[in-house]
């Protein structure tokens, strides 16, 4: 064989082992720090599972979009499916995936109010409280705020929240205190305060769930088992 006829063949295999490495495709959601389009990493959360995904030579592709459209948009065959979610924001049409990292949920408070309760139920009882529409909460939450609708003030995006937490249109809310903090540092907001953490929530892919994409769920289920 030829140094040339070698080079050519080399080549050949290497654009061959390019072509067929495997690649996911999954929605996201600017939640920053855990994801975010203008992050380096494009978040902490993403940045842990591309590089698990990369222990089994597997690329990830983000992309980014608005909650609710990030979720309808992951149904397509081109998905694997979309993250990070709680898990009761795992849609029908998806599975849960174990958890690729955990998140907070807390309450949230403009600066000098004396805020007094006594659990969740008594919170929105007694207080207008500053939620974002496109997300399941957890259990409690979402029956707190089924109770006492009067006392829920929705927003688009948690941007919006803070904005209008800062202002005074509610005297608390419920997210995770880590992306208020993360936003409130670059906005240079300094009249909110984290009051009390209720839970902590597991991040979870929401994995379309048809015959197609199962495997790559059963691949993930490994690699977390290996701990890698």
């Amino acid at each position: 064989m030829t140094i040339l006829t070698f080079l050519l063949s080399f080549s050949t295999r290497l654009l061959a082992e390019e072509e067929e490495e495997e690649v996911w495709v999954i929605t996201s959601l600017n939640w920053q720090p855990y994801a975010g389009s203008e992050m380096t990493s494009q978040g902490n959360s993403i940045q842990k599972l591309r590089q698990l995904l990369k222990k089994a030579g597997i690329s990830l592709l983000v992309e980014f979009y608005p909650w609710k459209r990030a979720q309808a948009v992951a149904r397509g065959k081109r998905y694997v499916g979309y993250f990070p979610a709680w898990p009761e924001e795992v849609k029908p049409g998806f599975i849960a995936s174990p958890a690729i990292d955990v998140s907070q949920i807390g309450v949230l408070k403009r600066s000098g109010l004396d805020i007094k309760y006594e659990g969740i139920d008594s919170l929105f009882k007694h207080y207008k409280v500053g939620v974002v529409s496109s997300y399941t909460y957890p259990k409690p939450i979402e029956q707190a705020m089924t109770k006492y609708p009067e006392h829920v003030e929705k927003t688009v995006n948690e941007i919006t929240l803070l904005m209008k937490l800062s202002k005074g249109r509610h005297p608390v809310a419920i997210t995770d205190p880590n992306v208020m903090q993360y936003l409130f540092e670059k906005h240079g907001i300094d009249n909110i305060q984290p009051l009390q953490v209720i839970m902590h929530s597991e991040l979870v892919i929401a994995f379309r769930n048809e015959a197609d994409n199962l495997p790559r769920l059963a691949l993930l289920k490994r690699l977390l088992d290996k701990g890698e």
